[in-house]
Formats: C-alpha cells, structure tokens, sequence
C-alpha cells in the first residue's frame, strides 16, 4: 500500500514563503487548475481525501454560486441599464453627472458578486455616455471613474468579492462574532463610500478644468418606455433578496438559503425571461475555482502546522522589535493597498494578507479581526495598472475621440499615486477610530 508523502519538517516556513507566489500562480490559471491542485495536496498528505467532497457543501461557494446567477438575471434583464439612464438624466453638470454615477456604481456592489461582471454590465452606459460627450477630457474622466468606484465600492458588500466571504470565514474562526450581510455593510459601507468619494473627488479636480466640471452635458435622457414586467419581477427578486440577507441574522436563517431562494426564483423563464441553465452558462466559474483552491490551501496550511510555525516565530521577531498596535494597523494598511503590484487577484491577495500579514501582526496587541478588515479593504485598491484588474483592463480599451484609448498609462499612475495615499489615510482613520466605534477591535 502506497504511504501518503510525509512533509519534512522544514515544509510549514517553506509554504508560508511560497505563499505569495503560490497566489499569483493561482490567480493567472485554467478553470482546470483546482483540480490539479487538490491531487497534489491529497497526494503530499497534506490534504486528506475527505476534504475535497466537503468542500463542495461550503456555504460560502453556495452564497456566491447562487449571487452570481442572480447577478446574471440582472444582467439579462437590461433593468439596471434603464436604471443608470434615469439617474443621470437630469444631471445638471459634469460634476454632478459623476457624483450620480458614483453613488449608482457603488449601489451595484450588493447585487453583483464580481467587480468585472459589474464593468461588463456598465460598459454600454459608459460608451453611451462617450458618444454624446464627444470631448477627451470628460470621456477620460468618465473612463477612469467606472472602474475606479467600482472597485473601490466592491468593499462595501459581503458578496462583493469572494475575498470578503473568505475574511468574515477567518474573523468567526479567530473568536470573532459571525458578520452578515447587514454587519458587513455596517462595518464597511462608509469606508468603501468614502474612498468613492475620494476617488471622484481627486478625478474631477485631476482631469477635468473647473468650466468642464460646471459645463451642462449635451445629455438627454432617451425616450423610456415603461419597465417590461420581466424587468419589474427582476427589481422585485432582487431586492427581497437583498432585503432577506439584511434580515436573515434576526430570522435565524443562513444567508446562502436566502441567496438559493432568490436564486432559483429570479430563474423562472415565466418571470424573468432567462432560465436557470442560461444563468449558469453566466457564471464566472474561474473565480468559484479560485476560492475552492484558496479554501483547501488555507486547510492544508493549517494541517500541516504552516500557519502555527509561521505565526510563532513572527510572534517573537514583532516582540523583539517592540511594534505596537497602532503602528501594526499602519503597516497592515500599507502592505495591503500596495498588495496588488504583486499579486493580480483580490481573492489571492486575501489568502495571502490574512495568515502572512495580519494574523502575525496581531502579536503586537493589535485586534485580528480588525487586521483582517484592515487588509480585506486595502486590498480592494488596484488601479495602478491597466493589468492590475479587469475592470481597469476592460475601460482601458474603451475608445475615446478620434478613435484614441479613453485614457493611458499615465493617467492611470497619475490617479493611482494620491489616490493610494489617500486610501491609505482612511484605512487608518477607521482602524483607529470608527471601527473600534463600532464594537470592532474591543
């Protein structure tokens, strides 16, 4: 009988230093990849066989199968298109045209799990906008806000990102009180709004002259016929959904029930117009794979004593460097906004921020939990590059007049650096003082 593969005794420092890597690995790889993966952890004994068919009952691979086919529903529907329309329609300015997209963007992030999902379904809004616009200054403006706020509002959502759904996973395993839908808004909502504002601030007064940002757009809303009654039934499903996750906690019920309710009726072809099998061609598989993956490497670090080596001895190297609490959330906060140069996916560089970073941090005194939100929302800032996120990849080939790309490499760092700062300064500020406010941290 062949013996499982014993890790040597060096292998838990050794997978933390790999760590990093192992993440940006992950993050570039085929839908086939997690399979692969799980047989060479079965096969180094680091994962038993028992771990794999267990991982495909996880609520939180459930939670976010069942948002995304919603997701896919709505995006389907065209509802949130004719929504956006009807916002921006009696915008009085350029400046105020922005504002209103910032706050519709950022709505967007309760409904819609993946941040490129989200540029897809907003990418027709923004080239309507182009065409009417006609002008490089406020079609660059536009094509850096889009993906900006959408990345920065994904924050404010537990479904926003699966790196969310991994952070409250770890939060309740390190002692922590299980966060929900509602808690997590709570929680994170204000911060994500106000690197949204932020971010909107800095583009209007960075790329457009202060007559651009008073000048009327030449904007007029098409003619809108009433919502068709599968649209109607989309906005209702969706939003008894959202409110069921809000109140899930007081009703005792789990939110991936609520997502798989709302999930199997906004599927109904009768309703909505799109089934479910449509729904699920949607689905962005990939990233569901990628959070399997994520999942078993956590658990097979854990079995193997990686974590525990790692956490002891960057316990005595923080002791012997007398690090206290508050400069341990600053260097958290740094680590995580400037994460994305390194590792390209948010899911990745959650894995690697929360064991690497705020678990060995939390030695200092500092609460874990709010290291762990700490670096779950520095992380969401990746705007430095074209390539840095798909929301940024997909807008960066937008065209603007005169067949020119929307914006270039260079407005993308001129934004990225006071912008990084700035996110920086609010990671901060709430790590010191509204989080603790809130009962985080105590």
């Amino acid at each position: 009988m062949i013996q499982p593969l014993r890790l040597p005794v060096s292998a838990p420092s050794l997978a933390l230093r790999r760590l990093p890597s192992a993440a940006r690995v992950l993050s570039q790889l085929r839908p086939w990849a997690p399979a692969l993966l799980c047989v060479a952890l079965i096969a180094l004994g680091a994962l038993p066989v028992a771990a794999v068919p267990a991982l495909l009952g996880s609520g939180l691979l459930w939670l976010l199968l069942a948002t995304f086919v919603l997701a896919a529903v709505v995006q389907g529907s065209g509802l949130a298109e004719r929504l956006a329309l009807r916002v921006i329609a009696g915008a009085g300015s350029m400046a105020a045209l922005c504002w209103r997209l910032t706050f519709f963007i950022a709505a967007t992030a309760f409904v819609i799990p993946s941040t490129s999902a989200r540029a897809a379904l907003l990418m027709p809004v923004f080239a309507a906008l182009a065409r009417v616009l006609a002008a490089p200054g406020p079609v660059r403006a536009l094509a850096l806000l889009f993906p900006t706020v959408i990345l920065l509002s994904a924050g404010a959502s537990l479904t926003g990102a699966g790196a969310h759904l991994i952070a409250a996973d770890v939060i309740v395993r390190l002692g922590g009180a299980p966060i929900g839908f509602g808690r997590w808004a709570v929680l994170s909502a204000p911060f994500a709004l106000a690197a949204c504002a932020v971010a909107t601030w800095l583009i209007l007064h960075m790329f457009l002259q202060a007559h651009e940002r008073r000048a009327r757009p030449a904007w007029r809303a098409p003619s809108s016929p009433p919502l068709t009654r599968a649209q109607r039934a989309v906005g209702a499903v969706t939003g008894l959904t959202v409110a069921g996750w809000l109140v899930a906690p007081a009703l005792g019920l789990p939110l991936v029930a609520v997502a798989i309710g709302g999930a199997l009726v906004a599927t109904r072809r009768g309703l909505t117009g799109t089934s479910l099998p449509q729904a699920l061609r949607q689905v962005d598989w990939r990233l569901l794979g990628l959070l399997a993956a994520i999942m078993l490497m956590a658990q097979a670090l854990l079995a193997s004593g990686a974590v525990q080596a790692w956490l002891a001895g960057a316990a005595g190297a923080l002791q012997t460097a007398d690090i206290g609490p508050r400069t341990a959330l600053l260097i958290a906060a740094v680590v995580a906004v400037l994460s994305h140069l390194v590792i390209v996916s948010r899911t990745a560089r959650a894995m690697v921020l929360m064991p690497a970073v705020a678990l060995p941090l939390s030695a200092t005194g500092a609460d874990a939990a709010l290291l762990v939100l700490v670096c779950v929302q520095g992380s969401g800032f990746c705007q430095s590059f074209a390539l840095s996120a798909k929301p940024v990849a997909i807008f960066a080939r937008a065209m603007g007049p005169g067949g020119q790309g929307a914006f270039g490499s260079g407005d993308l760092l001129r934004l990225a650096v006071p912008l990084a700062l700035a996110t920086t300064c609010l990671l901060a500020l709430f790590a010191f003082v509204v989080w603790p406010l809130q009962g985080l941290g105590h």
